[in-house]
């Protein structure tokens, strides 16, 4: 029962940060766009609003990358190197 609701918790994770990078994607696509209009004298509040919701969704996404949701897998470490006499 734990394992199927973590499976389901996995997958409801991984679909919130497909969900989310959507988000910052066409987040930093409006950025670029509004950066664009910008010039050396002239940098709108709009711009800085913008790049500081790209920054929290993108520290949202990476946190939800770091979750973890069960036990790593096993992966047997490196054979160690016999040494040669």
């Amino acid at each position: 029962m734990q394992d199927r609701q973590m499976k389901e918790l996995n997958k409801k994770r991984q679909q919130d940060i497909q969900n989310d990078t959507q988000k910052l994607f066409q987040l930093a696509t409006e950025l670029k766009a509004a950066v664009d209009k910008s010039n050396e004298n002239l940098l709108s509040l709009d711009v800085v609003r913008k790049a500081d919701e790209v920054e929290k969704l993108a520290k949202r996404v990476k946190e939800k990358m770091k979750e973890a949701m069960g036990p790593p897998p096993h992966t047997a470490p490196p054979p160690m190197p016999t040494p040669h006499f």
